[in-house]
């Protein structure tokens, strides 16, 4: 009889637990398409905000503790770097950028995740005061948030013809 209730009270708690959302997220896959698919469009919308020259609305998409690492300047690792990075190029009369994942991938876990992809950006020749455009790559990691938003936590630019797209 013993046994019998050691059993039930056995196959109640499996039953009870595999229900639950035990935060163990090696037992589960986020969806890493939808995942994709967000980031895809956050970038889409990072590039409108380039496009306004909108600081704030640009530097929201950098987690507080994010690096950026731009071409001939020193890491930007606090929100006041990044915004003075920022600043300098919308502030420029030239300024034109847009870039494009080729890449897109998310950790089966869902917490974390990168963009590659290729840019273009138009700004003022120091020299000759005209616009001059270049392109490059670039490699973007992304962070899952605890409200579920995704911030970028490492940004880097790399200068060079853009890298061919993904097969």
């Amino acid at each position: 009889m013993n046994k019998g209730i050691l059993l039930a009270a056995l196959a109640s708690t499996a039953l009870a637990l595999a229900g639950c959302h035990h935060g163990w997220k090696s037992h589960h896959h986020a969806d890493t398409a939808k995942i994709a698919d967000n980031l895809k469009s956050e970038e889409a919308q990072w590039n409108k905000d380039y496009a306004a020259k909108n600081v704030d609305m640009i530097a929201a998409h950098y987690a507080d503790d994010a690096v950026l690492g731009a071409p001939g300047a020193p890491l930007a690792t606090s929100d006041a770097d990044r915004r003075k990075s920022i600043a300098q190029l919308t502030n420029d009369p030239n300024f034109k950028l847009s870039f494009a994942p080729d890449k897109v991938e998310a950790a089966k876990s869902g917490d974390f995740a990168y963009t590659r992809g290729h840019y273009s950006i138009t700004t003022t020749d120091k020299a000759t005061n005209k616009p001059v455009t270049s392109e490059g790559g670039y490699l973007t990691v992304y962070q899952q948030q605890s409200d579920g938003s995704w911030k970028v936590i490492e940004d880097f630019i790399t200068p060079g013809p853009a890298p061919a797209a993904a097969k």
